[in-house]
């Protein structure tokens, strides 16, 4: 799977507004969550341009998230995960969470 990496760090693509997620609705598709034209569009603030794109690429996956995307930068080889409250996407690292065992 590509893949932005700069100084050790990954671009993760999420969705914090409230009504859609971008991954957590279309978690059969984890690429989105990487993808570099994407990451690349989001940082240049191509709006039109990425709503055309990913119809393209991904014809089949629910694009409401889309207009909230942004990039958090992760560590490389940090487990996360997306977690979804009505649409508003958030990151939680493995590492910064007390993680309980039974």
């Amino acid at each position: 799977m590509n893949k932005v990496v700069r100084d050790g760090l990954v671009a993760v693509l999420y969705s914090p507004g409230f009504g859609a997620g971008w991954y957590s609705w279309n978690s059969e598709h984890p690429e989105i969550l990487f993808d570099p034209a994407i990451v690349e569009l989001v940082e240049a603030e191509k709006w039109e341009e990425l709503q055309a794109f990913v119809t393209l690429k991904y014809p089949d996956i629910y694009t409401g998230g889309l207009e909230d995307l942004q990039i958090e930068w992760i560590p490389v080889g940090t487990q996360f995960i997306i977690e979804d409250y009505d649409g508003n996407e958030s990151i939680l690292k493995q590492h910064s969470t007390d993680w309980i065992t039974a």
